[in-house]
């Protein structure tokens, strides 16, 4: 694996000035949902489509940038994180080529682990606001799914994961509470409960229960977001 990331230039031409003189301190990571990285190069960078993101990163590894991190790329859309509800403005997104279906490759989360290394060291941003897009706006996204491995993006520093504790009885207002204080918009628990066990229990399906309960609790309590009377 190289030591210097190597970045290749390709300008979107869809991006603005970001609002309010907002500085990046999220970063939101997506998959692109199409079958070639090429095609979704292409996309991004259509004015036709009005969509964009700073970074795109291929299966081998290849990390193209499409907008400059001082720009406001077009990737998150409506949705909220604790406070922020224009998330493009204060974010950086990140696009992988992948369909959604498959697993994420190995020099692609190489690249990604060490593009978000310099990302946070740069901007100061911590893990915690490393989040998907499914995070913020889990109403109508659902990537970057249950095979990307977040797990092994927090064991490097670059996002959290909950500690396995012992069960809570499950209390749906609660669990929705405690995932609020961790930054999730206020959702009902049909599109929470998928949105949060996609990122932390993928592939788990079953009512809440009370695995589901300590793990919000534990992301509530040791990474809360700007929202911090919601678990009063």
């Amino acid at each position: 694996m190289p030591s210097e990331l190597v970045i290749q230039e390709h300008p979107s031409p869809n991006f603005g000035e970001r609002r309010d003189g907002a500085r990046p301190d999220l970063v939101v990571i997506h998959y692109t949902a199409m079958a070639t990285a090429e095609a979704a190069l292409e996309r991004l960078c259509s004015s036709e489509h009005e969509v964009s993101a700073h970074y795109l990163i291929c299966e081998q590894g290849q990390v193209f940038r499409l907008v400059e991190e001082d720009m406001r790329a077009w990737h998150a859309g409506a949705g909220q994180w604790g406070d922020v509800t224009d998330v493009n403005s204060r974010s950086i997104g990140i696009e992988l080529a992948n369909t959604g279906l498959a697993p994420f490759a190995a020099a692609q989360m190489d690249a990604l682990e060490r593009l978000l290394a310099d990302i946070l060291a740069r901007h100061a941003i911590p893990p915690e606001r490393v989040i998907g897009h499914s995070d913020m706006a889990p109403l109508r996204k659902i990537d970057p799914g249950p095979r990307f491995d977040w797990k092994r993006l927090a064991l490097q520093g670059l996002s959290v994961f909950p500690t396995d504790i012992e069960a809570i009885e499950p209390n749906e207002v609660r669990f929705v509470q405690d995932l609020q204080a961790f930054g999730y918009p206020e959702t009902p628990l049909e599109a929470l409960l998928p949105a949060f066990r996609s990122r932390f229990r993928p592939h788990h399906h079953a009512p809440l229960d009370g695995c589901d309960m300590a793990l919000a609790r534990d992301l509530a309590t040791r990474f809360p977001v700007d929202r911090d009377d919601l678990t009063a």
